[in-house]
């Protein structure tokens, strides 16, 4: 019984490869039909020898199609290349200070926050790390880069004041 369904089987398997190369494909220009008829009206080629697989690719959008996201804008912004108005600059350069300022004061804060926490090298333990000792030195390890990034952010943060001018408030 196994061997008569399996050789129905082969039987069924290569009558259907034998359908599947008998089949026609023509190439019209950068596709592809099995279409005779749509073949000769267009005056396709057939193509021999092989299997052909075709996949079908994303459709490209026209450029009147294409709809881009706008960025909100000044009314009086500047395109790249075109000089700004001194008084437009001035006030762009008020923010970009601004910014840095709270950032720069942000920055202190946490610099103060993980001083507390570093207890001169020595923080407290917390929790576990009472009974594993390399969770604590993990800790330690974690806070001592914490407090080397903040320092490298706030001397960043300074060197950008200093670029826009004037005087940065920033304490070491």
């Amino acid at each position: 019984m196994k061997s008569a369904l399996t050789v129905s089987l082969a039987v069924l398997l290569a009558a259907s490869a034998a359908q599947a190369q008998g089949t026609r494909i023509y190439r019209c220009g950068n596709t592809y039909t099995n279409d005779a008829a749509q073949a000769q009206a267009q005056g396709c080629k057939l193509v021999e020898g092989g299997n052909v697989t075709v996949v079908e690719g994303t459709k490209v959008n026209s450029q009147a199609t294409v709809r881009v996201a706008s960025v909100p804008t000044a009314p009086a912004a500047a395109q790249p290349g075109q000089k700004v108005d001194s008084a437009e600059q001035k006030a762009r350069d008020a923010d970009a200070r601004r910014i840095l300022e709270a950032e720069l004061k942000k920055a202190e804060a946490r610099k103060a926050e993980l001083a507390r926490e570093w207890n001169n090298g020595e923080p407290e333990k917390m929790g576990p790390e009472h009974r594993n000792h390399q969770k604590y030195l993990d800790r330690v390890a974690e806070l001592k880069a914490s407090i080397a990034r903040n320092e490298s952010d706030i001397g960043g943060l300074q060197r950008e004041l200093s670029r826009l001018g004037g005087s940065t408030t920033a304490s070491k």
